[in-house]
């Protein structure tokens, strides 16, 4: 599916969101106490990372300002050896709303650079300032300018990955699965290269629209708007837009997360697999929403093999070297 034609179909949708601020200040005799002007929300960046990259050096796309916040960048985790190294980029969740940059970004960065691939961390724009698709907008520029600066960054362009948790999970099965091949006539050299991630790790990310959260509701509003019509809906749900083409996925999720059913894992894996696609699927008895990396001391034990999981499949691919366990 074409990424032009999402923005076209979600343009009604997110209008009022990219209205200059002074269009959206009441008039005069506009009722009392009027809602406060939005405001990109900030970030504190990730612990020990060694470099800043701004995705779009001139200006994001949409950009309403020029704060920290209106700004996606990269913060980078090398690893060591000879290169070129297979790379990732995680993706913190958050709700869209905010970024969990240590437990769900740095924490696996540094994992994964201790393990000879080299890490980035993203942050992306988010909501309430910031609507769909500006969020996979900022995930393809960040797989693109990756790919592109392959060379300086000592990684391999062939094995470059995505790792997103809860929204960044989301956002990940929306990259692997609609994505193009690129632009050889553009001006700019990043928008030449393709946004498909080579592989995927997707924990406890939303996949299938269809099934509802945890408090009954099915619709995106917090990305999308106000009543985002179906075909919005759709147009963002990784499940629906599965195909041959689609990245190889690891999956992982808990019967006791009460705010991303279970049944999203499981349903976008039978897709994978309908489509021929390479996947993995575990899903744990226990543990509730936001268990990171699945080590965490104050998880249950049956989850801490996890990361043992994960090397096992990235090495099974040859996305991990064999001796980095």
């Amino acid at each position: 599916m074409s990424r032009f034609v999402l923005a076209v179909a979600l343009f009604p949708i997110a209008l009022s969101a990219v209205l200059p601020l002074a269009a959206q200040t009441p008039a005069a005799g506009a009722p009392a106490n009027p809602a406060a002007p939005l405001v990109a929300t900030k970030t504190a960046p990730p612990a020990g990372f060694t470099q800043t990259i701004v995705l779009w050096p001139d200006g994001a796309p949409g950009a309403k300002g020029t704060s920290e916040g209106d700004i996606p960048k990269l913060f980078t985790y090398p690893t060591t050896g000879a290169g070129p190294h297979p790379s990732v980029i995680v993706m913190p969740g958050g709700g869209y709303t905010h970024l969990v940059m240590e437990q769900e970004g740095a924490y696996e960065a540094r994992w994964l650079a201790a393990h000879g691939v080299q890490a980035v961390v993203l942050e992306y724009r988010l909501a309430p300032m910031y609507l769909y698709p500006t969020q996979s907008g900022d995930v393809s520029r960040a797989i693109r300018y990756v790919r592109a600066h392959a060379a300086e960054l000592g990684v391999d362009p062939g094995k470059l990955g995505i790792w997103g948790f809860s929204a960044g999970g989301s956002l990940a099965g929306y990259a692997a699965t609609i994505h193009s091949a690129g632009d050889p006539t553009a001006t700019d050299p990043v928008n030449r290269v393709s946004d498909r991630p080579d592989f995927e790790i997707v924990s406890y990310g939303r996949m299938d629209m269809s099934v509802p959260l945890a408090n009954g509701t099915l619709p995106m509003e917090s990305i999308l708007g106000p009543h985002p019509n179906q075909a919005a809906i759709d147009g963002i749900d990784p499940v629906k837009h599965v195909s041959a083409d689609t990245s190889p996925s690891f999956l992982y999720s808990t019967t006791g997360d009460k705010t991303v059913d279970l049944r999203n894992a499981a349903k976008f894996y039978v897709a994978l697999k309908a489509a021929g696609v390479p996947a993995e699927l575990h899903i744990f008895e226990l543990g509730v929403h936001g268990t990171h990396m699945g080590d965490d001391a104050k998880n249950p034990p049956e989850l801490h093999v996890t990361p043992t999981l994960i090397a096992n499949w990235m090495q099974l691919h040859g996305w991990m070297p064999q001796d980095a366990q």
